[in-house]
């Protein structure tokens, strides 16, 4: 689990709350049920109607990496292909085949049972090039998906408030229900600028992170693949990738 995206949630809402009760606000003048409907049920409506139901439906699958992140760690990979390299060397490139039954990252056994089939380094290249493009643009548009919730949410607040407004000027005739229907109006406002900008836009940002770091890791994984059809030397082919992590 992501530990730190879990801290940042719980001190940006803190930080809110605790600066309401700071100036003497009470957390039950921040509770309003309309209000949250109109935002969320807004925010969520507009993103629908802009969105493609397969891309909104990916993104709400991807939106588990902000605590569970996959693991991709880069060294373990480069190590992993500087010994299929000595294997490769040694047993010749049809012994990629059983490798790949053996490998748990389905982007690195693709790679294998192309090798095993006789690709050569410049088809290995493209095939895989083209999955890492596709699998990078499919999750950076679903990443986005957020942040334009993030951008309709502020105004959608706004939308809230002005419907509030609307009933305080219904009860003009009676002053004492003015100070706190004001209160309750701009309420709205409040979950729409918090909302995007203390979960939804961190969200996207935090989504885009993990989708460059898959890149770089397919990227890695490239290098190693192509240099082992190329018969390259491992210890040589390490230095480069090695290289590749600075």
């Amino acid at each position: 689990m992501d530990a730190l995206s879990l801290l940042g949630v719980i001190i940006a809402f803190a930080a809110v709350l605790g600066g309401n009760w700071l100036e003497g606000g009470d957390v039950s003048a921040l509770l309003n049920g309309p209000a949250f409907v109109v935002v969320v049920g807004g925010s969520i409506g507009a993103i629908l109607l802009q969105t493609p139901m397969s891309v909104f439906t990916r993104a709400v699958r991807m939106s588990r990496m902000v605590l569970l992140p996959p693991q991709r760690p880069m060294l373990p990979l480069v190590k992993r292909l500087v010994s299929l390299s000595y294997l490769a060397r040694r047993e010749g490139l049809l012994s990629m085949d059983q490798a790949a039954k053996g490998e748990s990252d389905p982007f690195v056994r693709k790679g294998l049972q192309l090798i095993a089939d006789g690709h050569s380094a410049e088809s290995l290249r493209d095939a895989l090039e083209m999955e890492l493009e596709s699998r990078e643009s499919l999750d950076l548009q679903a990443a986005r998906v957020f942040e334009g919730m993030g951008g309709y949410a502020p105004t959608i607040g706004i939308i809230g408030a002005v419907m509030g407004l609307i009933q305080v000027m219904q009860n003009l005739a009676d002053p004492s229900k003015l100070g706190s229907g004001i209160a309750a109006a701009f309420v709205a406002t409040i979950y729409g600028v918090g909302l995007a900008n203390l979960f939804l836009i961190p969200l996207a940002n935090k989504l885009k992170q993990h989708v460059q770091h898959e890149s770089r890791f397919r990227e890695l994984a490239i290098e190693g693949l192509v240099s082992i059809v190329l018969g390259d030397n491992p210890k040589q082919m390490e230095g480069k990738l090695m290289g590749l992590l600075s």
